[in-house]
């Protein structure tokens, strides 16, 4: 059920499109589901403007979908574009954390620890939206001290277009989670340990692009995973 939150800031059109947004970030709403407008309006006790206002601007975003004689509907992922955006974000934040690297200091290599410690700990009760809220914590202390701006500006918008895509990949991909926390201890170890920039950037790229391989091996073939005995 959503929640009306009365003291959040903004027009009922911009609760109700937090809301909605809420619910399909973390699963609630899954692709496909059917967005009634009088139910959500309903539930958050406006009029149905505000939540069309708001299921509108969530179509704009790639969210949701329309079609006719149906309405509104949770909008699935887009393979080809979520090929794209990883693709994008794999070269220019592989290059902004290469650029970073000279610039991070031991308090923020101890915070990213502290951040992928708890993403290890969030694998023994997996919550992907959770994790994947970690991940981009983690990811953020690494690559915010770019110094190039045009370079971070491109890799902010990267991880912008990635949450509209879906709110996580683990969620299809779960045993790539473990796999990236330690990837992450790696990718710490050479920035402490002053390794050469071209070095820490293959790494990261490497440590994008490869979650992309899992996600898109995953979604060609579904079956096979499952007969693997995978997650």
């Amino acid at each position: 059920m959503l929640i009306n939150d009365e003291t959040a800031p903004g027009s009922k059109s911009e609760r109700a499109y937090t809301a909605i947004k809420a619910q399909i970030i973390r699963g609630t709403y899954t692709p496909g589901y059917r967005l009634v407008l009088a139910k959500i309006a309903g539930e958050l006790g406006f009029s149905v403007v505000p939540v069309r206002e708001a299921i509108r601007r969530l179509e704009a975003e790639g969210l949701v979908s329309f079609e006719r004689n149906v309405g509104a509907t949770v909008a699935g992922i887009d393979p080809t574009e979520y090929l794209y955006t990883m693709q994008t974000l794999s070269i220019i934040e592989g290059a902004a954390t290469a650029l970073s690297a000279p610039l991070i200091d031991a308090v923020e290599i101890a915070r990213a620890r502290a951040v992928n410690e708890e993403m290890r700990q969030c694998l023994e009760n997996f919550d992907p939206v959770r994790f994947t809220a970690l991940n981009q914590e983690f990811h953020g202390i690494l690559f915010e001290h770019c110094p190039n701006p045009h370079i971070l500006d491109l890799v902010r918008r990267g991880w912008i277009r990635l949450a509209t895509l879906r709110s996580s990949t683990f969620r299809f991909v779960p045993e790539r989670a473990q796999e990236s926390v330690q990837e992450h201890s790696a990718l710490l170890q050479l920035i402490e340990s002053s390794a050469d920039a071209d070095t820490i950037e293959r790494f990261a790229r490497r440590h994008r692009s490869t979650t992309l391989d899992a996600y898109l091996a995953q979604a060609t073939h579904p079956a096979t995973e499952q007969q693997s005995g995978k997650p």
